[in-house]
């Protein structure tokens, strides 16, 4: 067994150097875990979490924003809804102030009409008045002379008496 043990090599010395490797390993990586793994680790871990709060915050914007687009949406189709309203308001007053002024047009016509036809009743009127007055004075005119030719004082102002009873006092006032 000696024999085996020197073909291979074994021996106490191989078996020490293998240990104390074996230790020192062990020892270089705890040292190496320590020095460069673990910051490692930790750099990739605060990355990692980094990265997983960034996803979270930009799903939370994400949600918000359409929460803010929905709520948008929603106050632009209230504001049409207004402006439908208003607009649909204005209309209405509109037409009634369209029939209103309308409405003020023709009464205000119905008042022309009506003052144009007083003032050509009054002109009517004035008109004959003022024939009358002249055929009087033609009449006295013809008169005067035709009495003037053959009457005397008294028999024409009988005449005019007479003529003037005749016509009567509503002939004058009318």
């Amino acid at each position: 067994m000696d024999e085996f043990l020197r073909i291979i090599g074994f021996d106490w010395q191989l078996l020490h150097d293998a240990v104390l490797t074996g230790i020192n390993i062990f020892i270089l990586f705890f040292a190496l875990s320590y020095l460069l793994f673990n910051p490692a680790r930790d750099f990739l871990e605060k990355r990692r979490q980094k990265i997983a709060g960034d996803l979270a915050e930009a799903a939370d914007n994400k949600k918000t924003a359409q929460e803010l687009k929905a709520e948008y949406e929603s106050k632009l189709k209230e504001i049409s809804k207004e402006a439908d309203a208003i607009l649909a308001e204005a209309r209405k007053k509109a037409m009634v102030k369209e029939a209103d002024i309308l409405e003020e047009a023709r009464a205000e016509a119905a008042r022309i009409i009506e003052r144009a036809n007083r003032q050509v009743e009054l002109d009517r009127k004035k008109a004959l008045d003022d024939m009358k007055q002249e055929i009087i004075s033609i009449a006295s005119l013809m008169a005067g002379k035709v009495v003037a030719n053959s009457m005397d004082v008294k028999v024409q102002d009988h005449l005019v008496d007479e003529t003037l009873k005749e016509m009567g006092e509503s002939t004058w006032l009318s």
